[in-house]
């Protein structure tokens, strides 16, 4: 049932308004056939919106939607090759199981025999074969989400469009739905396009993420590239749980840094910054290790040491009384009241202006 071609997705200029609110900017984007690309971003950024116009499911204020070369940004939604999987899952409840998946092939006046050969594969697929005769209401979460996505899988769609589809689903089971739709995509090999505020989900299933605010593109990378490397320091603090501690500095001659109460040497020249200017530090927790008294050693104090089996979390107060989060997965003994030095690399400093650009 792997789709005999892949469908690109093109965004040209593309802008939103309601009313005189601009919600989308002129954003472009361009989603290669195949790919599963995620968008994430805080509530209100544009995300379900952008979605949203992709399925002709909101009108286009300017620019043009593109899908498989084909300009969609005026086509009926029922015409533009693409199956959407909502939040609410929004299914028939009076149906069961078999009808629901059959009713958009019904309304197509598909032949009832390839309606139940593509119910079975559909079913097969999701492991739903048990299930075809129940209705909705005698699901779980879990299982209506499967049938969800098994309504859009019968359809054929070029494009998949995954609007927030876990979010109802306790922890255990978004786990498991997580591993069903990353092996989805390997066995049907569609685009797919996936909102999501969740950056687990994110940065698991995608191979691209778009990282939006206030209806602007912020960094497009792939989830080791936006983690290891963002391009301004909202993606630093936005990306990453916990966030990446971002603490204040100051920048001096020779090639040195002010910050928590020490002064540190750096690897090399920071071009953009300016003797004695004030700039941002940031540093992910893993990149922090509690450990003997050092000049180049943060000294902290552990207000709370939050232990979780594997990794311990360590929430910190610096000399400067700014907060920092270290993730501890060795054997150390430390607990809250502490006083600890951490002990980091050069390297893994990444520097901003006050203003969020990147410096390094």
């Amino acid at each position: 049932m792997k789709a005999p071609d892949t469908a690109t997705i093109e965004l040209r200029h593309v802008r939103k308004a309601f009313g005189t609110v601009d919600v989308i900017h002129d954003l472009d984007l361009k989603v290669e056939g195949g790919e599963f690309v995620v968008f994430v971003g805080p509530s209100g950024c544009g995300k379900s919106t952008l979605l949203r116009m992709i399925a002709g499911l909101e009108e286009v204020t300017d620019g043009d939607i593109l899908i498989a070369g084909r300009d969609v940004t005026d086509v009926d939604p029922a015409k533009r090759g693409i199956a959407m999987v909502f939040q609410s899952y929004a299914l028939y409840p009076h149906m069961t199981v078999r009808e629901n998946l059959a009713f958009g092939l019904e309304i197509a006046k598909t032949p009832a025999a390839e309606i139940e050969r593509q119910v079975k594969v559909a079913a097969d697929i999701l492991k739903i074969g048990s299930l075809l005769d129940r209705r909705p209401g005698q699901l779980s979460g879990g299982q209506r989400q499967r049938v969800a996505i098994g309504r859009a899988i019968v359809r054929k769609p070029l494009v998949f469009l995954f609007d927030e589809p876990l979010s109802n689903l306790d922890a255990e089971l978004r786990v498991s739905m997580r591993v069903e739709i990353a092996r989805l995509h390997r066995e049907l090999g569609n685009t797919m396009i996936y909102v999501t505020h969740d950056q687990t989900e994110a940065m698991t299933l995608a191979d691209r993420i778009v990282i939006l605010r206030d209806g602007r593109i912020e960094q497009t990378g792939t989830p080791r590239e936006v983690y290891e490397d963002p391009s301004n320091l909202f993606v630093a603090g936005f990306i990453g749980s916990p966030r990446m501690n971002i603490i204040d500095a100051v920048y001096l001659a020779g090639n040195r840094l002010r910050a928590g109460g020490i002064e540190m040497a750096l690897d090399k020249p920071v071009l953009q910054a300016k003797e004695k200017e004030p700039i941002k530090l940031g540093i992910r927790p893993e990149h922090l290790s509690p450990g003997g008294r050092r000049d180049d050693a943060l000294p902290a104090h552990v207000d709370f040491a939050e232990y979780l089996g594997s990794t311990q979390y360590l929430h910190c107060s610096l000399a400067s009384g700014e907060s920092i989060t270290v993730e501890q997965r060795e054997r150390i003994d430390v607990s809250s009241g502490d006083e600890v030095w951490l002990n980091f690399n050069i390297q893994s400093l990444r520097l901003f202006s006050p203003s969020g650009e990147r410096l390094r």
